[in-house]
């Protein structure tokens, strides 16, 4: 049902279509059966939480989270909501999203629109189910100090999520991925973890356009630093060859075309941090092929979300069985075996 939904969903405008998913959401959630019980292959404890699978949800989807456990229902062994700024912001004019469906892609230029932190929280208050969920922290657009406004968002927020996500690789904000570099780098990681009240863990998102000299600055202030995890990667800004007619507008691109940059780019940290840090591998997953490629290449975690907009919830469901058969197919007793294999 759920994917014969997405289907029609198809047929709106795509930002339209996004806004009515949530609200589908929103009223199946009390309906919706509890997710069955994951294959013990796929179990991961990293950043002291038990995972009871891989595949999470990436940022993106639920801004404001409104739809948390309604989402892990799906069978996401965590979510990510957000990105999430001190006060609430437009973002910018519509339109700002697009399909490339020749291309299994998006390109979307959203601007970090979201009702603000205190809405963000509230909604993360009043969650009743047991799931894993993270929250994804930015700045706003017209900040005179962007490193302040994380330190807010940090401190609002994290208490109420079980892992908080610093996104300095938005291409839509302007100026924000001049933070990847290695001074405000180190200043805003300083800040934010000097700012944590309690244990829990703090992953950075960088963005794929990187050289190699600026991911050999990252993973010096990452290794220097006192956080938990890193999450290859955001959208691009690069435009490879492709077929759709909106191929041509500007911002961020996700999906298929990001899968291979995005993969390397983790392998390349991977060999610069090795398990220094917890590697989460995001960017053009669509099948379980995807997820065992990005764990072999050091992921212990991966997240999706634009091949949900072409393939619906039940993809989630069937990476999951794909993902253990490629265990038992290459002899990993779990998951967790099988991370870096390629690297």
């Amino acid at each position: 049902m759920l994917d014969a939904a997405a289907s029609l969903l198809r047929l709106l405008p795509a930002e339209t279509a996004h806004r009515a998913t949530i609200s589908l959401t929103r009223m199946t959630a009390p309906h919706l059966p509890a997710p069955k019980l994951d294959d013990p292959r796929l179990a991961v404890t990293v950043l002291g939480i038990s995972f009871p699978n891989p595949v999470g949800l990436a940022a993106g989807f639920d801004k404001d989270a409104q739809v948390p456990d309604a989402m892990g229902r799906l069978g996401f062994g965590f979510v990510e909501c957000g990105t999430v700024t001190p006060r609430p912001q437009a973002g910018n004019p519509r339109p700002r999203l697009f399909r490339l469906i020749q291309d299994h892609a998006v390109i979307n230029r959203m601007g970090f629109n979201n009702t603000g932190m205190a809405a963000a929280a509230k909604n993360l208050g009043s969650r009743h189910g047991p799931g894993i969920v993270g929250i994804n922290i930015g700045a706003n657009k017209d900040s005179t100090d962007r490193i302040a406004d994380y330190v807010a968002a940090f401190g609002k927020l994290a208490p109420l999520a079980d892992y908080a996500t610093v996104n300095v690789s938005s291409p839509n904000t302007p100026g924000l991925r001049g933070l990847q570099n290695k001074n405000d780098l180190t200043r805003l990681l300083g800040a934010l973890t000097a700012a944590r009240k309690t244990a829990i863990p703090l992953l950075l998102k960088i963005a794929p356009d990187l050289d190699g000299q600026a991911l050999d600055d990252i993973a010096e202030v990452v290794r220097t630093s006192d956080i938990e995890g890193l999450i290859v990667s955001n959208t691009t800004i690069a435009r490879p060859a492709l077929k759709s007619a909106q191929a041509g507008e500007s911002g961020g691109l996700s999906g298929a075309p990001l899968f291979a940059p995005s993969t390397e780019i983790l392998r390349q940290m991977r060999r610069r941090l090795g398990d220094a840090v917890v590697l989460v591998g995001v960017g053009g997953i669509s099948s379980g092929a995807d997820a065992y490629a990005k764990i072999r290449a050091g992921a212990s975690l991966v997240q999706l979300y634009t091949a949900l907009v072409y393939q619906g919830p039940g993809l989630v469901t069937r990476i999951k069985r794909e993902l253990a058969a490629f265990l038992v197919r290459d002899g990993f007793a779990r998951v967790t075996d099988a991370v870096g294999a390629d690297t």
